[in-house]
């Protein structure tokens, strides 16, 4: 579980703390080494879950939210929460995509999060400046770092998490239609110079930065 998805699966355990009731439920596409994340949230207070069985995980976000869709289309749920963005590959297109294939509003990145009345407001951090949007549910929400710490599950949670349903099935996953081609470490940067000290070291450095870094 990444940081992200860890901040999500805890706002909704919070969620369901302050409203008194409700379920939480985690989901979660890809072969069979995912229910050891899926038992993990349910350690921290998750109720169930639900594998969405497929060989190999795609890269195509569409081709996933999709699977999820297809999962919740049934809908008995108020809210959808995901993390803003997955650590692997930071495309933040998935809990978008989910939203618009189940006609849901989308708020994205949010930092602070109420709902009450059958309604939620959320704040939204942005470039030297914050957001504050409302939205009615059932709504889904992505979340960013620093709205909730998520919790160590307790021996209790642990133990209890073993005796959680946990359902499998396969995944409708959409078209694959974006694939990785090739992945490689960016090259190693040249090691430094150290061209003199002093003040007669500035005539032969403004020379370096002119003929070799080019960026005088």
């Amino acid at each position: 579980m990444d940081d992200f998805a860890g901040y999500a699966v805890e706002v909704a355990l919070q969620t369901k703390e302050k409203a008194g009731s409700g379920e939480v439920v985690v989901v979660a596409v890809g072969p069979d080494s995912v229910q050891e994340t899926l038992r993990k949230a349910m350690s921290m207070g998750a109720d169930r879950a639900i594998q969405l069985k497929t060989d190999t995980m795609p890269f195509d976000g569409l081709s996933i939210a999709k699977a999820l869709a297809a999962e919740l289309k049934a809908g008995a749920f108020d809210l959808v929460f995901f993390g803003k963005h997955a650590f692997d590959t930071s495309a933040g297109v998935v809990g978008t995509a989910t939203a618009e294939l189940l006609g849901l509003p989308c708020v994205t990145a949010a930092s602070k999060l109420e709902i009450a009345n059958g309604k939620g407001s959320a704040r939204r951090e942005l470039e030297g400046a914050a957001e504050l949007v409302e939205f009615a549910l059932p709504a889904v929400v992505t979340i960013d770092e620093g709205i909730a710490r998520p919790r160590y599950p307790s021996l209790k949670g642990i133990m209890a998490a073993k005796k959680k349903p946990l359902e499998s099935r396969p995944a409708q996953l959409g078209p694959i239609r974006v694939v990785v081609k090739g992945m490689a470490l960016p090259p190693d940067r040249p090691p430094g110079r150290i061209v003199g000290e002093g003040p007669g070291a500035v005539t032969e450095l403004v020379k370096l930065l002119q003929t070799e870094a080019k960026v005088l």
